[in-house]
Parts: C-alpha cells; structure tokens; sequence
C-alpha cells in the first residue's frame, strides 16, 4: 500500500521531520470515522423545634473548581506535589487511623485543612466515593504543546491527540491509558471537548497527574508542530486501508483519535501521514474510541518495545 510504503520510506531516512506541504499520496479525504458511531452528539433531620445550627446555615464549603476526591487519588496527589488549595475532611472521622495518617500529610504538605459535615462531602462528589476527603485543586495547570514535545525527548515516543472527545468517562480512560504505556502526553482541544474534571481524575486513576495534558485551540496546527518535532501522525479511521498490525507505528507517533460521534474531522484527517485501524471478526459495531485508543497504544509499544 503506498501508505505504509511512504511509512517505511520515512523510517528508512531516519526519521526526519517533515517538510511544509509534504503528503502521503492515497490519502483519503472524505469524511472517514474514527470507529463506528456510538450515538454520542459531536457535539439526621433536625425535630421541628430544632432551630439550625449556625453550621447549617453557613454556605457550602464548595466553590468553583475541581476536586480530587478518595484516600487514594488524595495520597498520590500530595505524593507527586499536585497543585492544592486546601482539603475539605469529615467531621467526625478521628478514629479513622488512615484518613487521619492522611490528614497528617496534608498538613505537613502546608495544605489548609478545613473540617465539614460528611454531607458537603456528599453533595460535591462526584461519584460518591470520597472516603472523608476531598482536596480541591481549582483549574487544572494544562501544559503547553512545547511541554509535550519536551517532554517526548529526541527518541522514539507517542502523542495521543484527541479530535473533540466529548465525554469525561472516555477522556480520562484514554489519559490513563497513555500514561500507561509510557507516552509524552495528551493533546486536547480548548473547546468543544471533555476536559479535566473531578469526574477525569477518576476514570484515569490520577493519570492526569503524571501526564502533561495540553490544550491547544487548533488540532490541525497541533498536528503541524508535531510534524516538525519528527512525529509521524497516524489518524484511526474505519475506512484505513490496512490495520495497525501493518502500520508502521515504531519511532515518533502522535496517534489521531477521533470524537464518539463524527470521528475525525475532515481538516485534521487530510493532516495526518497515514491511517489504521483495528482489526474486527464479530459482530458488534465497533469499540468505543477509549477501548480503540488502548488497544492502538499498546501496538504502539509493543512495535516500540522489539
């Protein structure tokens, strides 16, 4: 396939970075998918006589941003030196002799602990989950590209950039997934798609602490910048001509995943060097774009790791 051809041929001369204009011949231009489509848009009672408790008719503790939630999502937070304004603990739990171990971190990191009725903790969970803590963490600090592209060294590396991924649940599986295996980190755009959120620290289990995260307001310009780092970029598409066990995926690879809905956009497919997809034998549809990305992350490191 003259593709793959012009892949190895790329390889062949070391890998260098691309030239300005420069495409692959072949390429497909319509509106392909990045998978099928999933149906996702892209687009204790006080008694009657009980006057409140000055406690009861404060505010909320909660203010706008975000909050890492769970003993250990907490733990890996203070262990890597994660960003924190202060840590909302239930009233109460003294007793506990773990969440006061963590307590104990907390102040010893100079992080404002303030106590709370296990209910406030209740009302800003987002999962209900969170296990008498709760560290708030405001916005979250995105890199930059030059971030990523630093970060992905001279040698062999991988960039998983998303078209418009949409939902939290698979954004954060994504993230955890290239932090997983070793990738530089996560390209995003600045609207229209999932961002970090208290829901995101979850589904990636912390990974969003480990990886740089960037956002940036225009994924074929990304894509561009990525190119003239020496990365070869790879969008998953249905209508790829050979599957990723063909495609050459060894080196520098930023791996295009389109949104639930439209997959990827017509501008930031013409963008890419090449397309792959997944190899399929049953019956149902497609995977969704989280297990799609794992799936092609991990043959990324498997050809990486010969």
């Amino acid at each position: 396939m003259a593709r793959q051809q012009q892949g190895n041929q790329r390889r062949s001369n070391g890998g260098a970075p691309h030239q300005a204009g420069s495409r692959p011949a072949g390429k497909k231009r319509a509106g392909e998918v990045d998978g099928k489509r999933e149906g996702a848009g892209r687009h204790k009672a006080s008694g009657p006589n009980r006057r409140p408790s000055a406690r009861a008719q404060q505010p909320m503790a909660r203010v706008a941003g975000a909050y890492i939630e769970g003993r250990r999502a907490a733990a890996e937070a203070l262990r890597t030196g994660f960003p924190v304004k202060r840590a909302l603990v239930a009233e109460g739990e003294d007793r506990d002799a773990v969440l006061a171990e963590l307590v104990a971190d907390v102040h010893a990191a100079g992080i404002p602990v303030l106590r709370v009725p296990r209910s406030e903790l209740d009302a800003l969970s987002s999962h209900g989950a969170h296990q008498g803590i709760a560290l708030e963490v405001g916005a979250f600090p995105y890199a930059d590209l030059a971030d990523v592209i630093a970060n992905a060294g001279s040698g062999s590396a991988l960039v998983v950039v998303l078209d418009h991924v949409t939902d939290a649940g698979n954004f954060g599986a994504i993230v955890r997934s290239a932090e997983v295996v070793g990738a530089a980190g996560v390209v995003i755009a600045s609207k229209r798609a999932a961002e970090v959120t208290v829901a995101t620290y979850k589904t990636s289990a912390g990974a969003v602490m480990h990886l740089p995260i960037a956002q940036v307001p225009n994924i074929a310009r990304a894509l561009e910048e990525l190119k003239s780092a020496g990365f070869w970029t790879v969008g998953a598409s249905e209508h790829a001509e050979g599957v990723c066990w063909d495609t050459p995926l060894t080196g520098r690879i930023a791996l295009v995943m389109g949104s639930e809905g439209d997959g990827i956009s017509r501008l930031v497919l013409e963008t890419c060097d090449d397309l792959t997809k997944l190899p399929q034998h049953g019956k149902t549809e497609s995977l969704n774009v989280a297990q799609a990305a794992t799936a092609l992350c991990y043959e990324w490191l498997r050809q990486n790791s010969r």
